[in-house]
């Protein structure tokens, strides 16, 4: 994965850390088809262990790594994998940075704009991932060993709002990106990354993906689709 990282002074570091180590990058199709299977996982039984649920189609390519393809870690979640970044969209009309961290059990919500979303809904927003990722844990754990160490337990989460900067409307998704690549890199969100820049971040994140990946806008993310209709 390119994290493309403004500085504030016209330069910028271009980085790839698609094999770093104990991380994975998920894309807007994992939060969004996790969201609309959650009903279903909600309403299903579990059998005596507190199993037998369905899970999103594809699940376990996203625990093994081999999804998203554009940016494969090939790594299981919870023996290579410590921490997981995705953003999630809320209602098509704004964008949050989620970091699960596994050893953890918690999840960090990063929001541009927080009075976009009450607490309550953002609770319905992150109910599907602090119960399910715990769960896909355990269900694909590899050994007795494995399973033993995983919990049903839903996880914790929290929106953090000290030192987050905030964006004008319409700059979301650029600092939802941004808010990741600062993370996984181990840097604080620099001084430059704030609602004056939000216009200059977007044409240097713009330029930077279009240099590294001159073809990227003929791509197709068709991740997932033979298991669309998996329980039709």
């Amino acid at each position: 994965m390119l994290l493309l990282i403004y500085r504030g002074n016209g330069t910028k570091t271009i980085q790839n850390i698609s094999g770093s180590d104990r991380m994975c990058f998920l894309d807007h199709v994992f939060s969004r088809r996790w969201r609309a299977s959650y009903p279903d996982f909600k309403s299903d039984a579990p059998d005596a262990n507190g199993l037998g649920r369905r899970l999103p189609g594809g699940a376990w390519n996203y625990h093994a790594g081999l999804i998203p393809s554009f940016c494969q870690s090939k790594k299981v979640w919870g023996v290579d994998v410590d921490d997981i970044y995705a953003p999630v969209n809320f209602k098509n009309e704004h964008w949050i940075a989620i970091w699960i961290s596994i050893p953890k059990r918690h999840i960090v919500v990063w929001d541009s704009i927080v009075s976009h979303i009450r607490p309550a809904e953002l609770d319905e927003v992150m109910e599907p991932f602090v119960t399910m990722v715990p769960y896909l844990l355990v269900e694909c754990a590899l050994s007795d060993e494995q399973k033993v160490q995983y919990t049903l337990e839903p996880y914790t989460y929290a929106r953090q709002t000290v030192g987050v900067p905030q964006c004008r409307a319409g700059d979301c998704g650029v600092f939802t990106l941004k808010y990741i690549e600062c993370h996984a890199l181990g840097i604080e969100f620099p001084t430059a990354f704030d609602k004056k820049h939000g216009k200059t971040i977007r044409e240097k994140m713009a330029l930077d993906i279009f240099r590294e990946l001159p073809k990227c806008h003929e791509w197709e993310n068709q991740d997932n689709d033979e298991n669309l209709a998996t329980y039709d």
